[in-house]
């Protein structure tokens, strides 16, 4: 695996960095990777002076019988603990459990990491005064609340607990809140989203060799204290991939590497870290247990059981088109590449007399009913293929294969047009054995540009924003359950369709609910629940399992940047783009990001007719298309140059920065709510107007630009 270019933005990204990402009081990751309680959330029987053990300074909090304290970090934490004993009467146990929620504290053990029962508590026998620190194997991904536990008669005081921080541990110690990219807007509610989901995907970026060993799958028997048959022994001690980080689904649990998932979570990543390291490892794991003779890719990374998913198989594949958009790695492509033919031309068997894809795997997202001639399923592969046509033009794969697969994907094209299409509801069946309009169906039509007019992502758009609930949208097909992985592309969706107002709209109503609601981290974005707000996710039975850090659920944050903002990569590192923000109801939106080809920002102000100002920069020696529907004026660059819109739009224009001139009064119609064609793309303070502010990519710290391979620095 080539990725010599990676390697080199780390080490300077960790090296580099002079000065604070912009707008970085809305970042959650911590300072320092030694944390302490920030408060007391409960304490059951006799607890002197547990208050003593918040902050850093030494407390003396005495145990005295059977006895119980909850400590609230007020963020979603994970990490290994470390308790303090100052003193102890003979034969004391001291446990600790676990919990993201408020609703799973108790004293029987942790939440779960398992679809059944809670998982065991983890206990000390505290022969003397000292430290007592929990293993490596037995670290916990992912916790808002630890509870202290005392279960014999006698004392034990206690005069510090420590939490040392595990995520991102290729990040140096002080490196973690070092954004790569930022956002900022109006609306407080839509600025902590981003963030949020930036921070989600911190804490789902874990060590590789501390993956889950998926001990009830494997029955592995607990080493813990006593033989309780109730709580279940939990094992975080599995590599799962090779290097120093990977991305996983979620970061209590499974822990383990899920294309689904990296599918929204990626994109996330890029807008924010730009951690390529671990998306690249993470891939690595998937392409290393590929089926040599027929193709196919796992359903999920190892240790997880040998399953066939027509849509999981194609996620792989997606995501090393992904990364190559992103990291602009070719030699990572062309390592790929074989695998990635093999893994495609796989899917392609499965087309039959039909046009479409015969899924013949339930195995999905965890949705119900996944087979036949799925709508979601042949949308992917329709948008994988066409993935598989560009990246083979730019490796320059035969003319024969990349013509053979243009007309699979046509006949695709067509025949779920032709079959699936209701044209009485405005949207797709799931096939054609049912009546159901499925939302990830519905959603991945429009994104993966399978639909054959606008008139349809505009029905689709409206359909699926007529059914959501006070809690979200609702996924049809998990039955009563609203998943944020599916939703982040019904996101995509309403902005392909042109209305940005229902991406907002839905946003603030079900992230907005994630972040907020008492039952939640505040801080992470939750693997799913029910429609009407029981933190309750319907393809399992054990509540307590539900993962409140989950890769899936960052859809927003990318969303905003690349549509909002306007920043598009249209080929790999940026090398050409489109600038095209979609403001909907927003007045000001200031985002930008890094590659390995310099650093893209747009900030952008509008009124509610329209644009009043924009201005944006792009690296040198790149070249793009700027679409601003309904706005008359030109572009004026940092040099002089002036480029005039015609019909709002300007191509050709060199990377470089560029201020929106407007010509009299002209605005763009509903706040720049337009639209820019459909499948072209992949994926502080209040800013003052943008003729005038100099902070945004003016003050983007040096060490974005030492993702260049060769530039020490360089400064806006």
């Amino acid at each position: 695996m080539a990725i010599s270019k990676l390697l080199l933005s780390t080490a300077a990204l960790a090296s580099l960095t002079t000065a604070a990402s912009p707008y970085d009081e809305y970042i959650l990751a911590p300072s320092s990777r030694t944390l302490h309680p920030v408060s007391v959330y409960k304490v059951n029987g006799t607890v002197s002076d547990a208050s003593s053990l918040t902050g850093d300074s030494p407390g003396n909090a005495v145990f005295t019988d059977p006895s119980a304290v909850t400590f609230d970090f007020e963020n979603n934490i994970a990490g290994l603990v470390t308790l303090e004993v100052a003193s102890v009467d003979e034969g004391q146990y001291i446990g600790i459990a676990y919990t993201e929620s408020s609703l799973w504290i108790s004293g029987e053990g942790s939440d779960a990491t398992a679809d059944a029962g809670i998982d065991e508590a983890l206990w000390f026998y505290a022969s003397e005064p000292g430290n007592y620190t929990v293993s490596r194997e037995h670290e916990r991904g992912g916790f808002r609340y630890l509870s202290l536990l005392h279960n014999t008669t006698g004392s034990i005081e206690i005069s510090q607990v420590t939490v040392h921080y595990t995520p991102m541990p290729h990040y140096q110690d002080d490196q973690l809140r070092d954004y790569t990219g930022y956002f900022h807007c109006d609306d407080e509610l839509i600025n902590r989203i981003w963030y949020a989901g930036a921070y989600t995907n911190q804490m789902c970026t874990i060590d590789p060799h501390y993956g889950n060993a998926l001990p009830f799958i494997m029955k592995i028997n607990s080493t813990q204290l006593g033989n309780e048959t109730g709580p279940n022994p939990w094992y975080s001690n599995y590599t799962i991939t090779n290097g120093t980080s990977a991305l996983v689904d979620g970061a209590k649990r499974d822990r383990l590497v899920w294309a689904g998932d990296m599918a929204i979570a990626v994109p996330a990543i890029v807008v924010s870290t730009n951690d390529l390291i671990s998306i690249a490892n993470s891939l690595d794991s998937l392409f290393a247990v590929q089926n040599s003779s027929t193709g196919q890719l796992p359903y999920a990374g190892l240790p997880f059981p040998a399953i066939y998913s027509a849509t999981y198989h194609l996620y792989s594949l997606i995501g090393v088109a992904d990364y190559y958009l992103y990291s602009d790695d070719l030699a990572y492509l062309q390592a790929k590449w074989a695998g990635w033919k093999l893994g495609l031309n796989f899917s392609l068997s499965f087309i039959d007399d039909s046009g479409m894809m015969n899924v013949t795997s339930a195995a999905d997202w965890l949705r119900f009913g996944m087979g036949g001639h799925n709508i979601e399923a042949n949308s992917i592969l329709y948008y994988t293929i066409n993935q598989g046509i560009a990246l083979g033009q730019v490796l320059n794969e035969s003319s024969s294969l990349l013509d053979s697969w243009a007309q699979s994907a046509a006949g695709v094209k067509a025949s779920a047009n032709r079959l699936l299409w209701n044209d009485t509801a405005g949207m797709y069946h799931d096939n054609e054995t049912t009546t159901l309009m499925p939302q990830d169906g519905n959603s991945w039509a429009i994104v993966a540009n399978l639909t054959d007019s606008s008139e349809k992502n505009t029905r689709i758009s409206s359909g699926l924003a007529a059914r959501w609930g006070p809690y979200g949208a609702p996924a049809v097909e998990a039955a009563d359950a609203v998943s944020p992985f599916i939703s982040g592309f019904e996101l995509q969706a309403h902005l392909l369709a042109g209305d940005a107002e229902a991406a907002l709209a839905l946003m603030r109503l079900e992230w907005g609910f994630m972040l907020d609601d008492p039952r939640m981290t505040n801080s992470t974005f939750i693997e799913g629940y029910s429609s009407d707000g029981r933190l309750h996710y319907a393809p399992y039975t054990n509540d307590p399992r539900v993962s409140h850090a989950h890769g899936w659920a960052t859809g927003p944050t990318a969303t905003l940047t690349f549509y909002f903002g306007g920043i598009h990569l249209l080929t790999a590192g940026g090398a050409t783009w489109e600038i095209s923000p979609m403001l909907g109801n927003l007045t000001t939106v200031d985002a930008g990001f890094a590659t390995s080809l310099g650093s893209f920002a747009n900030q952008v102000n509008a009124s509610s007719s329209g644009i009043t100002g924009m201005k944006f920069t792009t690296p040198a020696g790149t070249t793009g298309t700027v679409r601003l529907p309904g706005v008359s004026g030109s572009l004026k660059s940092s040099n002089g140059t002036v480029v005039p819109l015609n019909d709002g739009s300007a191509s050709n224009v060199a990377g470089g920065t560029w201020t929106l001139q407007l010509s009299g009064n002209s605005t763009s119609p509903g706040g720049g709510n337009g639209t820019y064609g459909n499948g072209t793309v992949t994926g502080s303070p209040t800013p003052t107007p943008v003729s005038q502010t100099t902070n945004g990519a003016a003050t983007l710290s040096v060490s974005l630009l030492a993702l260049v391979a060769g530039i020490v620095a360089f400064v806006l």
